[in-house]
């Protein structure tokens, strides 16, 4: 099998629900803006993957990604991958465009099985349960009314991104976990937002209110400063979110103590194939490799794989928005069609595409 085609489809549409996040973070654009690329090949079978961003990810497709694709086996996706990041050496590619070829790889190859992903990947589950990720509300009153709305719908596990300010953030967490009672699974993002000492602070206010996790408290620049909020907390601090170099660097947080729990996801670790290799890597240190972010590329990730315990969605809006995929009990099942499952109306995607290749 041979890739015969690399096509690139850039689309923008008005962002149905605009959200924000914590001071000094960037919330939603006004537009949302998506990349496809399509891989054909020889055999009839195309591959789809799909990335934020337009200009930058079609200016990498047609002067790096489509001249080393073309002639390749997509099959050969080890080789692939490595080769990538020799291109990602010199290109210093973004974290969230690493993943979108890979991901491609991979549709074609469990199209050619005959399977859907998770299961070709080796299939750990058929559904999971889903935990409510929370944007940034006005106030705590907010904050709870959400709340309310999504263990109506079902969900047992909420995740909460709050101001940015850790003694207000740390009075938000205690007064969720006072409303919703002792047996909802309670989490905690940072969104990278605090100094240390700012970051034992709240960590500890977490720790008295019993949530699962600590997540991303700081930026992922210092393994000492992780380290030593490791030391001094009981709460397990889940990193390497957004830290660059795949299971590489992952390592280096796991084997220097600076993490708990790590992250995982197709589109910040290199694909599928990143994904796989930072949750295998975790498991062998029977650590939890908690799989970051919403899309069905996430969902075969989280099927597949035996230590991560929830699919992430966001809950937008207030009265809230909830994700499609989402049942009445908070779960979300496996895709039933072979490969990823995109379903994709190509007529209708060069039709609306605002630029292409």
């Amino acid at each position: 099998m041979k890739i015969i085609g690399v096509h690139a489809y850039t689309v923008r549409s008005k962002t149905k629900v605009p959200f924000v996040w914590r001071k000094g973070l960037i919330g939603s654009d006004p537009v949302t803006e998506q990349t496809w690329l399509r891989l054909v090949t020889d055999s009839g079978i195309e591959g789809w993957g799909r990335a934020p961003r337009g200009a930058i990810a079609l200016d990498l497709v047609a002067r790096r990604l489509k001249p080393w694709l073309l002639g390749k086996d997509p099959l050969m996706k080890e080789t692939l991958w490595h080769e990538l990041w020799e291109i990602d050496r010199i290109e210093e590619i973004p974290m969230y465009l690493m993943g979108f070829v890979d991901s491609a790889l991979w549709d074609i190859t469990a199209k050619a099985a005959g399977l859907p992903l998770y299961q070709l990947l080796g299939g750990y589950r058929h559904e999971i349960e889903a935990y409510a990720s929370t944007v940034t509300y006005r106030t705590t009153k907010e904050f709870l009314d959400v709340a309310d709305q999504c263990l109506a719908r079902g969900f047992k596990a909420i995740k909460l991104h709050a101001w940015g300010d850790a003694r207000k953030d740390a009075a938000l967490c205690q007064a969720l976990r006072k409303h919703v009672g002792p047996d909802i699974a309670l989490m905690y993002d940072g969104s990278a937002g605090f100094d240390p000492y700012e970051s034992l602070y709240l960590g500890r206010a977490l720790e008295e209110a019993g949530y699962l996790w600590y997540e991303e408290p700081m930026r992922e620049f210092s393994l000492n400063a992780y380290r030593r909020l490791c030391e001094q907390l009981d709460i397990p601090v889940l990193a390497a979110e957004t830290s660059d170099g795949c299971h590489y660097n992952v390592a280096d947080f796991i084997a220097q103590g600076a993490a708990d729990m790590v992250r995982t996801s197709y589109h910040y670790k290199g694909g599928i194939t990143g994904g796989l290799r930072v949750a295998h890597l975790a498991d062998s240190f029977q650590l939890s490799a908690e799989v970051h972010g919403m899309g069905v590329e996430n969902i075969h990730l989280c099927l597949a794989i035996r230590n991560n315990h929830y699919y992430e969605t966001l809950v937008m809006g207030n009265p809230v928005v909830f994700e499609s995929c989402i049942d009445r009990h908070g779960r979300v099942h496996a895709p039933a069609g072979p490969g990823l499952g995109f379903d994709v109306n190509l007529p209708a995607l060069e039709k609306s595409a605002v630029a292409r290749l």
